[in-house]
């Protein structure tokens, strides 16, 4: 893309290509694209809705559902009443925290499932591993460590002062 002018634009579309393929809604896509490229301190749904050329109804459902995974918050600005749609800086390393959630969620479900199901049966291999593989993620995982040390080694490399490479 060398038109600086129309990156915003190929950035949105290209966005909600992807997101489209995890079968979400493009409008979804759209919105969350915008947001991570957008230099605002928020956007409103007035402003979503017709930066995407989008109905204002598609952008309130939308935006929710952005908002209710985790992906999007919902803020005010001082002395202002309407509400505004920003996106974390670091989004991305939120949903390690929040994935740790949804394992935790998953392996105490299967521990309740284990007691209904027969040893030796496939549907308590299926659960045990399911329990297993869950509690082995979140034992051994260092994902949300890593992230934060690669952050800050990429950060002092890029700091004023570090040397080129």
């Amino acid at each position: 893309m060398n038109d600086e002018a129309r990156f915003p634009e190929w950035f949105v579309e290209r966005f909600a290509d992807y997101w489209q393929t995890r079968g979400a809604s493009r409008i979804e896509g759209r919105i969350a694209g915008y947001l991570l490229v957008s230099d605002t301190t928020g956007v409103t749904a007035d402003e979503l809705a017709a930066a995407l050329g989008a109905s204002r109804g598609s952008v309130s459902t939308y935006t929710r559902r952005l908002v209710d995974s985790g992906f999007v918050r919902r803020v005010r600005q001082p002395g202002d009443r309407s509400h505004y749609f920003v996106m974390a800086a670091d989004v991305w390393g939120g949903f390690l925290a929040s994935e740790h959630d949804y394992l935790d969620q998953q392996r105490r479900l299967a521990e309740a499932a284990l007691a209904h199901t027969t040893p030796g049966t496939p549907s308590h291999e299926r659960v045990l591993n399911m329990r297993d593989y869950m509690g082995w993620i979140i034992d051994n995982r260092s994902l949300s460590s890593e992230w934060e040390r690669f952050k800050r080694e990429r950060d002092a490399a890029a700091s004023p002062g570090a040397r080129e490479h």
